[in-house]
């Protein structure tokens, strides 16, 4: 138990993202695209005396470092599993946007479960692995997991999904944070009076990931948590409309957002939306990556 281990984790952009009715445990049933995208976090753990967090990089001051860290409680859960005492420094590397809607924080749990998962020696296979990233929360598996995968139930269940090619996208990092429970219960409250369809994944999304086709699949982009997001931040319009304009195939709110997802045709035109959008006032910065991106991976052992 020297020593670090330092794992890569991506974030992640919702292609596809279908919300049923609240179910009786307040959870919604979910058929979520997941693609991981090329922008990372990096957590370091190392051996300590007690449990504890620190955080660097864009926004760390708004990354909570105490128990209630999904980081935290990631090493907090294989630590009880395993009968270990979780003493561990968890230093987390923020390029990921937080509380930007691109599962910032549950890239950080599956981080820090693959790390302290090797410096313990516990032995954790990945259905050991899964299982408590599902236990951590909705996107926590899919971290781990990386690549395109088409995430039922709460999004947790996931199933592996062919992507053919490389897609460009350019990411609005607004300012401020959404609330994901706020997001869902604004949901609730602009379908009260609606009959909400059970989720579905689109045929038409998964034959335009497995071509590789970037004007296929921005045809077929869809997020039915962005009419709520718009709802509780209307000035995320201004973005759609500004990336739009500057020659994006598609653009849509990231999961509950407020980041703003741009997919382009290449990467020539991804640098003249980013350009663009920066230039626009209406977000804070822009951010080009591509898709997909590995899961979590082991940096330096």
């Amino acid at each position: 138990m020297s020593g670090s281990v330092t794992v890569r984790v991506p974030a992640k952009v919702n292609v596809q993202l279908a919300v049923g009715a609240a179910r009786p445990d307040g959870f919604h049933d979910l058929a979520n695209v997941f693609l991981a995208v090329g922008l990372y976090d990096e957590v370091t753990v190392t051996p300590a005396d007690a449990l504890r967090v620190t955080c660097s990089g864009p926004d760390a001051d708004q990354v909570p470092l105490d128990a209630s860290n999904l980081a935290a409680r990631a090493a907090a859960a294989l630590a009880e599993r395993h009968g270990i005492a979780p003493a561990v420094h968890i230093h987390i590397a923020k390029d990921i946007p937080v509380a930007g809607g691109m599962a910032g924080g549950s890239a950080d749990a599956a981080g820090a479960l693959l790390a302290c998962d090797a410096l313990w020696s516990t032995g954790a296979g990945r259905e050991e692995l899964l299982a408590l990233c599902a236990e951590l929360g909705s996107d926590v598996p899919f971290s781990l997991v990386g690549g395109a995968a088409l995430g039922v139930g709460r999004g947790e269940q996931l199933t592996p999904v062919e992507a053919g090619g490389t897609f460009h996208w350019v990411f609005a990092v607004a300012d401020g944070g959404l609330s994901t429970p706020a997001v869902y219960r604004e949901f609730d409250r602009l379908t009260a009076d609606t009959r909400v369809p059970p989720p579905a994944a689109s045929p038409a999304l998964l034959a335009a990931l497995r071509a590789g086709d970037p004007a296929a699949l921005a045809g077929a982009l869809s997020n039915d948590l962005q009419a709520p997001a718009l709802s509780l931040r209307p000035s995320l319009a201004a973005t759609l409309a500004a990336g739009t304009a500057a020659g994006a195939l598609a653009a849509l709110v990231s999961g509950s957002g407020p980041t703003t997802a741009f997919l382009t045709e290449d990467e020539a035109s991804a640098h003249k939306v980013a350009d663009a959008l920066t230039a626009s006032g209406t977000c804070r910065t822009a951010r080009i990556a591509t898709s997909p991106a590995p899961g979590a991976t082991i940096l330096r052992p």
